[in-house]
Formats: C-alpha cells, sequence, structure tokens
C-alpha cells in the first residue's frame, strides 16, 4: 500500500497547510497531498502549493449553481486524484451532505476551540466574551452539521486575562499546527475508529 493521499481544501493563507507540508518533510507524517483545492482564487494557500508543486485547483463556486453540483465537483476532483483522506484546513464553505456520504469518516477538520464549545466562526471572539479560562483546538471527522462530527484530537490553551482574539487564537494556531498532523498520522497508521459519537485510538 501506498502513502496516504491527502486532498487539502483551503480557503486563506494555509497555514495549517504550511504545517502538514513541513511534518511531511521532516518524516513524521507518512502521507502526499495529491492536490491543494481552494474556493478562493486569490488564497495564500493556493501559492504555498505552487512554490512546493503541489497539484493545486481553484473551483469557482459561482460556476455551479444548482443544489449539489459544487459538492459533486468536489468528489469528482478527489476520485480523480485517487484522494485518501480529505483535509479541511481554514475551508470556509460548509460541505454538503453529497461529498460527506461519499467520503464519510474519509474527512478533517480543525476547529479553534474545545468542541462542543463555540463552533462556527468567530470561536476566539466567543470563547473571550464568554468568559471561559480555557479554549485550545479540535481535530474532528466532519458530518453534515456544523463541528458537529466525532472528536478525534483536542489540545487545551489557558485564555491570558489580557487575551484579544487575535493573540488568543495565535497561540492557538500554535497548538494546530502540532495536533493536526498527528491526527492525520493516526488516520495513516489505520489506528482511528469511529463507534458512535466517540473516536476510539488503538494502539500501535
Amino acid at each position: 500500500m501506498g502513502k496516504l493521499r491527502l486532498a487539502v481544501l483551503a480557503s486563506g493563507r494555509g497555514s495549517n497547510l504550511q504545517a502538514i507540508i513541513d511534518a511531511i518533510a521532516a518524516g513524521e507524517l507518512d502521507a502526499e497531498i495529491a492536490v491543494v483545492i481552494s474556493d478562493k482564487g486569490d488564497a495564500q494557500a493556493l501559492e504555498r502549493a505552487r512554490k512546493h508543486q503541489i497539484p493545486h485547483r481553484f473551483l469557482d463556486p459561482r460556476e455551479y449553481s444548482a443544489a449539489g453540483a459544487y459538492d459533486r465537483a468536489l468528489v469528482a476532483l478527489w476520485q480523480e486524484y485517487q484522494v485518501d483522506l480529505v483535509v479541511l484546513a481554514g475551508y470556509m464553505r460548509l460541505l454538503g451532505s453529497e461529498a460527506v456520504r461519499a467520503y464519510r469518516n474519509r474527512i478533517l477538520n480543525i476547529h479553534p476551540s474545545l468542541l462542543p464549545a463555540f463552533p462556527g466562526l468567530n470561536a476566539q471572539a466567543q470563547a473571550l466574551a464568554y468568559g471561559v479560562r480555557y479554549s485550545g483546538c479540535t481535530v474532528h471527522f466532519v458530518d453534515e452539521g456544523m463541528d458537529t462530527g466525532p472528536i478525534i484530537l483536542q489540545a487545551v490553551v489557558p485564555v491570558k486575562d489580557d487575551d484579544a482574539a487575535e493573540t488568543l487564537a495565535a497561540r492557538i494556531l500554535e497548538e494546530e499546527h502540532r495536533l493536526y498532523p498527528q491526527a492525520i498520522q493516526l488516520f495513516a497508521e489505520g489506528r482511528l475508529e469511529v463507534v458512535g459519537r466517540r473516536v476510539r485510538i488503538r494502539e500501535k
């Protein structure tokens, strides 16, 4: 069996994409990025892919008006590039049910809070507004809901009294860059088992 083939979906800077690229280069992640896909033509993630000579595609949502058409186009790309695992890395579109069904338990996302707390956008600002003492990040499988899939790994980040959303986000992002490659490696090793809402991590 060859290396785990990843499709990385990103809408912005692609810092988690870079963390995955770096983990592969360091020999910490036994995988290869088959394709980087973005819904934004000017996403920095596409430039990172170009720099590292990784196949990359801009899939323009404006070209897919029919219900489910965009998701079908995504799945067709995943199949074209023989993708084993889809990794959302700052991807700002909610995947539709057709895409989720096609790759059930083969799509990962990372979210900047300790789910189920503070799903959706601006999670760091939500955490500060609520007054929590701890936040962090969560790697989870993607289901049809908003940040509701089974949880794989979490990392805790203390909230400081003088934190703003930006400073908290920066510290959480450091943990994201560490945690995401770990979760992908667990998948690559076949160590993740989804049982209802729980993810069991088998011993190596």
